[in-house]
């Protein structure tokens, strides 16, 4: 029997498809469900022209050129391929690599593979818990570790945890002038604020249709191309598809689903936006009113909306074991403590703790992710149902 449903405020994690992104891609699957690679008659011909729009599509969303985007599964594949490509083209004298440690774990363990190959990876402090930036990177800090010859900066353009927005653009310019590359997540950005590759002066950047109500399993890198191109070696071998930098046939479908999602999403950004950030801000405030000093703000403030996504909300409750509230949040909620990629090894959150965040709130924590269906009436449910499970356990941890 399928579980009761409960409010969905979990979308960092994911989203559910749009109706009108299913419906583009439905042709896909079994009337024009050509390879793209078999041009050599109309099937395959019709689903090339299918990719060949969507990558033009999707090019011109982001400010690039159609051919400096390169089909993969999702994210992690893209920034694999952007880091591991990267680095098997540099040469001895700059194996060091940059990256705060709040990024996400499919950039994190290509950088920790990469240590264990003779890499030095240096780890860029962030600011603090408590500041109004919390979370955003060092550039101070960035700029004394470019002293040693670097090859490659890596900075996730908004954090899937804490939501806070990074100056990609600065870390950029300086990486630049100090002859480093940038590699640029921007999966939980792209279709959530504005993202324009040139403006931000990366050199790759990943991104994943599921997270901007696309399907899963497809994703892109962009790969600059020119004022010098930006080169990488292969992960995958074996039919030299995406001009011989990702092998493998092509998810049409997906391909195509994922420009129709992003094209709808941009073209409700700035009301879904403000819409989003005055749920947030109605969830915080219900929280803190109730809770007064036992909930704690993780990440940067939320009146500055430079600095943070604005469905995004993380925070911790004070004298609440960590394992107990997301038990008991959840038969009321759908949202989660941490990264959904690190739950195979469900330690405490390494973005918080990053942060400087003590232990015990650390692993108090919850990450609300809003979206597209949530509802006042539903974020006025949810902070009702922390509430009450936040009392509750305060309450039995007094008892004993």
């Amino acid at each position: 029997m399928a579980p009761t449903k409960v409010p969905y405020l979990d979308h960092h994690a994911t989203t559910p498809v749009d109706l009108r992104v299913v419906e583009a891609m439905l042709p896909y699957f079994s009337q024009q469900f050509g390879n793209p690679a078999s041009v050599n008659h109309a099937y395959g011909y019709e689903a090339a022209e299918a990719v060949a729009a969507a990558r033009a599509q999707l090019a011109q969303a982001l400010g690039a050129e159609p051919r400096e985007l390169i089909f993969t599964s999702g994210a992690t594949e893209a920034n694999n391929l952007a880091i591991l490509g990267l680095a098997r083209r540099t040469p001895a004298q700059r194996r060091h690599i940059i990256a705060p440690r709040t990024e996400h774990p499919s950039v994190l363990d290509p950088l920790r593979y990469l240590q264990r190959q003779g890499f030095q990876i240096s780890w860029l402090r962030v600011q603090e818990h408590g500041k109004p930036d919390a979370g955003r990177v060092d550039l101070d800090h960035l700029e004394q570790l470019l002293q040693k010859p670097t090859a490659l900066v890596c900075v996730m353009l908004a954090n899937n945890e804490i939501g806070v927005i990074q100056p990609v653009e600065q870390v950029a310019q300086l990486a630049h002038r100090h002859g480093a590359l940038v590699h640029c997540d921007a999966t939980q950005a792209v279709g959530r604020i504005p993202v324009d590759v040139r403006r931000l002066e990366v050199d790759t950047l990943s991104f994943s249709a599921h997270k901007f109500y696309g399907p899963k399993g497809i994703g892109a890198l962009f790969l600059r191309r020119r004022d010098p191109p930006v080169r990488l070696e292969p992960l995958l071998y074996g039919g030299g598809h995406e001009r011989g930098l990702r092998s493998g046939t092509l998810n049409v479908p997906g391909i195509v689903g994922m420009a129709e999602a992003l094209k709808l999403a941009l073209q409700e950004l700035p009301q879904e936006s403000r819409r989003l950030a005055e749920l947030r801000n109605r969830l915080w405030s219900l929280l803190e009113e109730a809770l007064g000093d036992q909930v704690v703000l993780n990440g940067p403030v939320l009146d500055r909306p430079q600095l943070r996504l604005p469905g995004n909300l993380n925070c911790s409750f004070v004298g609440v074991e960590g394992d107990a509230l997301l038990v008991g949040v959840s038969q009321h909620l759908a949202v989660s403590s941490g990264s959904a990629c690190s739950t195979a090894e469900p330690e405490p959150s390494h973005v918080l703790r990053a942060l400087g965040l003590e232990d015990a709130l650390v692993r108090a924590s919850l990450r609300f992710g809003l979206g597209r269906s949530n509802t006042a009436e539903q974020i006025d449910q949810a902070a009702q149902a922390v509430v009450q499970v936040v009392r509750r356990l305060r309450s039995a941890s007094t008892c004993s």
